[in-house]
């Protein structure tokens, strides 16, 4: 049976939507998350994450460290009320209930499906028990205005700490399991 982890990028005052100055791909810390999707066997995107990825995802190809390669050659399951298939970039777009299917998506699979972001579709998800990890991603940085993963309206998610690991960057990775209310 597979595992649904989500993996988010944030600041240190939980910015997650402007995080186009925060990387560098010779930390050690992008290592680990490069590391991360190459252990995939499949993503779980939410629309934005999806319109956001294929639009420049595929662009990119024969890169050191193949990583572009391997972010487009996995497949992806896209949840979303609003986009029509057929999709593009080797994704199929989740009919019916995304929790029936998600749950399918973790018995099918033999390993990691993963998830970028904690929006709409992470909140729904770890609601109803499908998530197994959450790794949040604490980068050194306070940015200010973005989007945070808890807005107004959506019920609270707790976790229990199961790891953390501190990065030369400053950049600290810490490892959640969602526990039930």
């Amino acid at each position: 049976m597979g595992r649904l982890i989500v993996s988010a990028q944030m600041t240190a005052d939980a910015v997650m939507d402007q995080n186009n100055q925060w990387f560098d791909p010779e930390l050690e810390s992008e290592q680990y998350g490069a590391d991360q999707l190459r252990a995939a066997d499949a993503l779980l995107l939410g629309r934005e994450t999806y319109e956001v990825f294929s639009s420049v995802w595929p662009k990119m190809t024969g890169e050191p460290g193949g990583l572009a390669d391997r972010i487009n050659s996995l497949p992806k399951h896209v949840a979303s009320r609003t986009l029509q298939g057929p999709l593009t970039w080797n994704s199929t777009l989740i009919k019916g209930d995304v929790l029936e299917r998600v749950a399918e998506l973790k018995r099918e699979l033999p390993g990691t499906l993963l998830s970028y972001g904690f929006g709409e579709l992470a909140h729904h998800l770890a609601g109803h028990g499908l998530i197994d990890e959450v790794r949040f991603w604490l980068h050194p940085v306070v940015w200010g205005e973005g989007l945070r993963p808890i807005q107004d309206g959506r019920s609270p998610v707790r976790m229990r700490l199961i790891g953390a690991t501190t990065f030369s960057s400053g950049v600290v990775l810490l490892c959640y399991r969602p526990v039930s209310n």
